[in-house]
C-alpha cells in the first residue's frame, strides 16, 4: 500500500507527442484566423501547456519554410486542420539540426495525431502521404524553397520589405534573430534586493547570470518563474532589459518638485504593469498608471501587490483626457505606445502572421493621438519619455520628427533611439557586448520648455 501511494505521488508522466503536435497545430490554427496565441495557449489544458508553447512557437519562427514546403506536397489547400497539422509538422522537422526531434518521430508522431483528431481523422491517410513524401525528398523540396524570401526568413514579404528601408545594414541579422528563442533576462527590486546580491541567490540555487544593464540580470537558461528564488515575494521580476531603460530614461535628472513633494508621473498604457513597478521601485512617486483594458488593470494590481508597491490604477483611455484628468500637471508622462510590436517578434513569434502592412499607418496615427493628448498634461520643465517595443521607424523616428516640428515647447533630449536587438543599438551608448540581450525598442525623450 505505502509503495503504491508513493508511486502514485511521483510526477505525472510527459503526455505523448502526437498530443502535443495536436495541441500545436490547434494554436496555429487559431493565429491564421487573426486571433492571438496567448489566448490560444491558455485554452490548452495546464498538463498540455508548456510543451505546447515550445513546439507552437517553433513553428510561429518556422512558417514561412512550413508553407512553402506544404504547398509543394499539396498544392490545394487541405481544409484548415489538416493544413495547420502538416505545417507544424514541416516547420519542426524540415532542418534536422533544430528539430526538437527526429525528423522520422515528428512523421510517425503527426500522422498519429491525425488518426486520434475528428477534424483531421478523414485526411489522415493525405498527411501520412504528404510527411512520407517529405521524408524521402527533403532536400530536393527544401532547396526548391530557398529561393523563396518568406521561405528562406520566415516573415510575410511586406515585414522584409519594410526591415529592408528602415535598416538597409542589418535588416537580415533582424529578421534572424526574429527566428531565435529570447534570453530570459530578470529586474531586481532594488527596494528589496540588489542585483549583486540576487544574483549570489541564484548561484546558490544552481542558476547562472550575468549582468545588464543596472537592475538586469540575464540567466544563462531560461527556467519557470516558480524557481526563481523571492519571487513571490517581489524581489525579482522577469522583464528585457529594454524595457528596463525605460524607468532609468525617465527619471534621471529630473528636477525635484517645489516645496518637496513626490513625483507625480503618469504611465500610460501601462499594462501589465512593468515598467509601473520599475519607476516606483526607483522613485518616492506618487504614479498613476492607465489602461484601456479593465482585464489588463487587474494585471497591474496583481504585479504591484507581489512587489509590495501601490500607484493610482485607473482603467480609462490615455487619449481621452478629459475623462481622467483631475487638472493637476505631471511631472513627468512614460508613453510606451501601442505598435505592431515588430521589435518583440521573437518573444511572439504569432505577432509576425498577425500583422498586416496597413497596421503601421493606422498605429502610427493612434500614437501621434496620444503624444497630441498627452502633452498639455506635461508640467513645463517636465518630461516625457515615448518608447515603443518596435523597430519600424515609422513608430519610432519618423512619429517623434513629426511631433517636435510642429511643438516649439518639445525639446528632443539624448535617448538611445532605435535599439536593434542583434545589431547593437542605433545612436545609443549600449555597450557591443549586449547586443542580442535587448529586445528592439524605440525611446524618445521630451522636455518641456518652461
Amino acid at each position: 500500500m505505502t509503495q503504491a501511494r508513493a508511486h502514485s505521488a511521483g510526477p505525472a508522466p510527459a503526455p505523448p507527442l502526437w498530443q502535443l503536435l495536436q495541441s500545436a497545430a490547434r494554436v496555429l490554427q487559431a493565429v491564421r484566423q487573426g486571433q492571438s496565441a496567448t489566448p490560444a495557449l491558455a485554452a490548452v489544458p495546464a498538463e498540455l501547456r508548456a510543451g505546447t508553447q515550445s513546439l507552437a512557437f517553433q513553428a510561429l519562427r518556422q512558417l514561412g519554410r512550413a508553407q512553402a514546403l506544404r504547398t509543394l506536397l499539396a498544392r490545394r489547400p487541405p481544409p484548415p486542420a489538416v493544413d495547420a497539422l502538416l505545417c507544424t509538422a514541416l516547420a519542426l522537422a524540415w532542418d534536422p539540426a533544430s528539430a526538437p526531434y527526429e525528423p522520422f518521430t515528428l512523421v510517425n508522431q503527426a500522422v498519429e495525431a491525425a488518426k486520434r483528431s475528428r477534424a483531421t481523422a478523414p485526411q489522415s491517410a493525405f498527411v501520412n502521404g504528404c510527411m512520407r513524401r517529405f521524408l524521402r525528398e527533403r532536400d530536393l523540396l527544401v532547396a526548391a524553397t530557398d529561393s523563396d524570401p518568406v521561405a528562406r526568413w520566415n516573415h510575410p514579404d511586406w515585414w522584409i520589405r519594410r526591415l529592408q528601408a528602415d535598416h538597409p545594414q542589418h535588416w537580415e541579422a533582424l529578421l534572424r534573430v526574429g527566428n531565435e528563442a529570447p534570453p530570459m533576462t530578470l529586474r531586481v527590486n532594488r527596494r528589496r534586493s540588489t542585483p549583486d546580491a540576487y544574483q549570489r541567490r541564484l548561484a546558490d540555487a544552481g542558476l547562472l547570470s550575468r549582468r545588464v544593464g543596472e537592475d538586469g540580470l540575464v540567466l544563462a537558461h531560461p527556467c519557470p518563474v516558480q524557481a526563481l528564488p523571492g519571487f513571490d515575494q517581489g524581489l525579482v521580476s522577469v522583464q528585457d532589459a529594454a524595457a528596463q531603460m525605460a524607468a532609468p530614461l525617465l527619471l534621471e535628472g529630473l528636477p525635484t518638485p517645489p516645496g518637496g513633494r513626490p513625483l507625480r508621473i503618469l504611465d500610460a498604457c501601462a499594462a501589465p504593469g512593468g515598467k509601473t513597478a520599475h519607476l516606483l521601485e526607483r522613485a518616492d512617486a506618487q504614479v498613476m498608471a492607465l489602461d484601456v483594458d479593465p482585464l489588463r488593470c487587474e494585471r497591474i494590481t496583481q504585479t504591484l501587490a507581489r512587489l509590495g508597491l501601490q500607484a493610482q490604477i485607473l482603467a480609462a483611455d490615455a487619449a481621452r483626457p478629459k475623462d481622467w484628468w483631475d487638472g493637476q500637471a505631471f511631472d513627468a508622462i512614460l508613453l510606451d505606445a501601442p505598435c505592431t510590436a515588430s521589435g518583440i517578434v521573437r518573444r511572439h513569434p504569432d505577432v509576425r502572421w498577425l500583422r498586416r502592412a496597413s497596421d503601421i499607418d493606422a498605429l502610427a496615427q493612434a500614437q501621434t493621438r496620444l503624444l497630441e493628448a498627452l502633452w498639455p498634461l506635461l508640467a513645463p520643465g517636465g518630461r516625457l519619455l515615448y518608447c515603443t517595443c518596435s523597430v519600424f521607424r515609422a513608430e519610432g523616428e519618423a512619429r517623434i520628427r513629426s511631433f517636435v516640428a510642429h511643438n516649439t515647447e518639445a525639446v528632443l533630449q539624448a535617448a538611445p533611439g532605435h535599439l536593434l536587438p542583434s545589431a547593437g543599438a542605433i545612436a545609443t551608448s549600449v555597450p557591443e557586448n549586449q547586443a542580442g540581450e535587448y529586445d528592439g525598442f524605440y525611446f524618445a525623450r521630451l522636455d518641456k520648455r518652461v
